[in-house]
């Protein structure tokens, strides 16, 4: 099991704020980052900068070396944080600006990058009334539009940003293919862990493989989606502009992966989204949605429970909550099946 983090220091991180031409003053751990360290960084002249600190000591997760081919692995480090910082720029899908980055481990045993800080808070503050000043409709139509960019763009196989605009293939034959195997294979961890999942474990994979059965080939390339696109992971700025955070785990891949996701954290909002992408998600293929629903339930039981296992998350009752929630979905979608 991971450690109590250790919080990095002034001390820690001047080094970094020296390649910037500036002199650290303060060092504020941000909320979130379970793979990383996020921190704000106060300089001397008050401008400030997000360092994002990649080390085993950050990472709850104590998911140890993953292989960046398969689309799924643990989507953490400065290469793939560079490399979706690069795809969103050249697709005109903004993000922090990478100001420094730093993979020498001269003065942290850690990748460290800085970033721009965009301290105006996340859409989903906006969304639960935190941020009056900006309208949440104009807020949500520039959400769809964002949306729109991003997935208007392509590539040629489907995989990790990081992996596909360097010439490399994931692993697995398909999309559909890939995500039935993670859901098969975090059901598998989950008869251990309760008896509900247990019981239900025979109909819950026969459904896993129906369901992957029945989704067509496709023809069409895979669209750019950030994979876990919550409206805690959009930063609003004061005059309403909206970026992603936490895009390490860019990839192209079904479009319908991101909507499913999108629906679950969206709630009622996610209509909205819908508008300015209705030629796109009117096309969504429903066959790959309801495979993509249950493997996404199946995830949030599994995955929660496996940091609640290794890690040091601050807040255990949220995670059980999760697993909890999604648990009863995966097992009211085999009700709604029969």
């Amino acid at each position: 099991m991971t450690a109590t983090r250790k919080t990095l220091t002034p001390t820690d991180l001047s080094p970094f704020a020296r390649a910037l031409g500036h002199t650290l003053t303060d060092v504020t751990r941000l909320r979130g980052g379970s793979k990383k360290g996020v921190y704000r960084l106060t300089f001397q002249d008050r401008s400030t900068a997000v360092a994002y600190v990649w080390s085993p000591d950050e990472d709850l997760w104590d998911a140890g070396p993953a292989d960046p081919r398969d689309p799924f692995s643990h989507a953490s480090g400065l290469p793939l944080f560079t490399a979706a910082a690069n795809r969103l720029a050249a697709a005109g899908v903004r993000a922090p600006r990478l100001l420094h980055a730093d993979n020498t481990h001269t003065h942290l045993p850690a990748d460290v990058a800085l970033v721009e800080d965009l301290p105006g808070g996340s859409l989903e503050d906006l969304l639960n009334g935190d941020l009056p000043a900006v309208a949440k409709a104009d807020a949500l139509e520039r959400m769809a539009a964002l949306l729109d960019t991003l997935h208007a763009c392509t590539g040629p196989r489907f995989g990790k940003v990081a992996v596909v605009d360097n010439g490399g293939s994931s692993y697995g034959g398909s999309c559909e293919a890939v995500v039935a195997e993670r859901a098969l294979s975090d059901l598998d961890e989950l008869p251990a862990r309760d008896p509900r999942a247990a019981a239900a474990h025979p109909q819950l994979a026969e459904a896993i493989r129906t369901l992957a059965a029945q989704v067509q080939p496709r023809a069409e390339p895979p669209a750019l989606i950030h994979g876990e696109l919550g409206p805690d992971h959009v930063r609003v700025t004061p005059d309403g502009d909206l970026a992603l955070i936490d895009i390490e785990g860019l990839m192209y891949f079904d479009a319908e992966w991101e909507h499913v996701f999108l629906r679950q954290r969206f709630g009622h909002h996610y209509d909205a989204l819908r508008t300015e992408d209705a030629e796109r998600t009117e096309g969504l293929d429903e066959d790959r949605l309801r495979l993509y629903r249950l493997a996404t339930h199946l995830s949030l039981v599994a995955g929660p429970l496996r940091l609640l296992d290794v890690g040091d998350f601050h807040d255990p009752e949220f995670m059980r909550g999760i697993a909890e929630h999604h648990l009863g979905l995966a097992l009211s979608f085999l009700e709604n099946a029969s």
